[in-house]
């Protein structure tokens, strides 16, 4: 279990054990950051003794190298050396741009959305997950239904752009965290405004449009 409060671990560890079935045995190690997780992956794989299941927190204390900034890095390298481990995302962000690219980068077994959470669903969603993945929370599969119902196609820089301006960022300062040129963001919020028919040139209108389609 990877999380920055040892209050929510408590919790999450108290649900469990009360909830197992009688047939399952529980060992849990508890990591607050990166670092922590890092050195208790590594160190099951050598001992041969890989992690079933690793619950992780998105928002983290970074690595000390600064390789790893969130627990979504986190959860790519349990990919690579845990492959046959099962992820549980438990995150408070709830934005549309920030669950799709979670689904599309790790795939998680299990993603729920922290304000979603109960006992109950916690440990459903720890039995399903073991027995017939996946396990997504409300607000996980809210987001999942309007982009599959809607008609509109978006692709990952596009959906950045909204997200990164849904976070106040000005447009002069999209080209460096999506790594084109200004004036290909620009001819991509040109793009955006079409798709959403907004005319108005305002970026508050573009995304309450966006926002109604479950964009952002």
């Amino acid at each position: 279990m990877i999380d920055d409060h040892p209050m929510i671990i408590e919790g999450y560890q108290n649900t469990l054990r009360y909830t197992k079935k009688d047939s399952q045995e529980l060992e849990i190690d508890i990591a607050n950051n990166c670092d922590e997780a890092v050195a208790f992956m590594d160190k099951s794989v050598q001992k041969e003794r890989p992690y079933d299941v690793l619950f992780v927190d998105i928002s983290l204390p970074p690595s000390a190298d600064g390789s790893m900034s969130s627990g979504e890095d986190l959860a790519e390298y349990a990919r690579k050396i845990l492959p046959n481990a099962k992820i549980i995302i438990l995150t408070m962000f709830n934005e549309s741009f920030r669950i799709h690219n979670i689904i599309k980068t790790i795939d998680p077994e299990g993603f729920m959305i922290k304000s979603d959470l109960t006992s109950s669903e916690l440990a459903s969603a720890f039995q399903a997950v073991l027995n017939n993945p996946p396990f997504y929370s409300g607000t996980v599969n809210s987001h999942i239904r309007k982009a599959i119902t809607s008609d509109i196609v978006i692709d990952d820089k596009n959906r950045k752009i909204l997200h990164l301006l849904s976070q106040g960022v000005k447009t002069k300062n999209l080209a460096a965290p999506l790594d084109i040129s200004l004036s290909a963001v620009e001819k991509r919020k040109k793009q955006l405004r079409d798709i959403f028919e907004v005319y108005d040139g305002q970026d508050e209108t573009l995304l309450n449009e966006a926002r109604k389609k479950g964009f952002v």
